[in-house]
């Protein structure tokens, strides 16, 4: 068994698997779809938390107390000056059934490939 390449592919999914969710997180706000009244939300209050990528897991985390009241109701009044498409469900074009559902599947490929050497 060649060790040393399963150590490097290893790693190479660690680092594909945060490059995929920082693209989405870029994805996401230049679809413009998040809240925007002071840019607080999208800009400096959501980033990826990376604490558990080397368990294959990370986290777009929206960090403002507002954030969990403006995703789950859609039904708000959401100002469209800044983005256009703001409302509330923002990440459900890239959840299952969505119309981007394949985006952090096919990012994840790509960014391994290059990674990995592959």
């Amino acid at each position: 068994m060649n060790f040393p390449r399963i150590k490097q592919l290893t790693q190479a999914a660690v680092t594909a698997l945060e490059m995929t969710a920082e693209a989405l997180h870029t994805e996401v706000v230049q679809a413009q779809v998040m809240p925007f009244e002071t840019g607080n939300l999208q800009n400096e209050s959501t980033f990826v938390d990376y604490s558990e990528s080397k368990q294959g897991k990370v986290t777009l985390v929206s960090s403002t107390p507002y954030a969990r009241r403006l995703y789950y109701h859609p039904e708000y009044n959401f100002q469209t000056d800044e983005n256009p498409f703001a409302g509330g469900e923002w990440y459900e074009p890239w959840l299952p059934g969505g119309v981007s559902q394949d985006f952090a599947r096919n990012a994840f490929k790509r960014f391994y490939k290059k990674a990995g050497g592959v």
